[in-house]
């Protein structure tokens, strides 16, 4: 089993190239931290910096949005800056920071195998089933 924070953006992505978007990078990383997940939307001339949150249901901060702190925030500016400043064709994109917030529980009854599926917001991954709980565009 894959590590569950890495498996959240991994659906995570395959939930947002179904609607449209190109993944460029996935845990982009610079001295300053990582970013989880780096998307074009097709639709528009926007790049997304997207923070991705997968936790148990009936977890205690919010499906992780209390994780996205001031703190947070400001990382993840001075990421997207050294990403962009090391990126100079993506520099004249509008950009936006999405936190997608991902909520799991473990079934022993469903086994799906290695394919993920999804059906509206729920995924089901092996004896996972997952929901996207909030996906807050322009989150902050």
């Amino acid at each position: 089993m894959k590590n569950i924070g890495k498996l959240g953006e991994e659906i995570i992505a395959q939930w947002l190239i179904n609607k449209g978007y190109d993944i460029l990078y996935y845990r982009w990383r610079c001295l300053w931290g990582e970013i989880d997940l780096i998307a074009k939307d097709n639709n528009s001339k926007i790049l997304a910096f997207i923070e991705v949150k997968t936790r148990q249901v009936n977890n205690w901060d919010g499906d992780g949005v209390f994780a996205v702190n001031e703190s947070k925030q400001e990382k993840l500016f001075l990421t997207a800056e050294t990403f962009l400043s090391e990126n100079l064709s993506l520099s004249n994109f509008n950009c936006r920071f999405d936190v997608a917030l991902l909520t799991y529980t473990q079934n022993s009854t469903i086994n799906q195998g290695e394919n993920f599926i999804i059906s509206d917001n729920y995924i089901t991954y092996q004896n996972y089933q997952f929901k996207i709980a909030n996906y807050i565009k322009n989150a902050f």
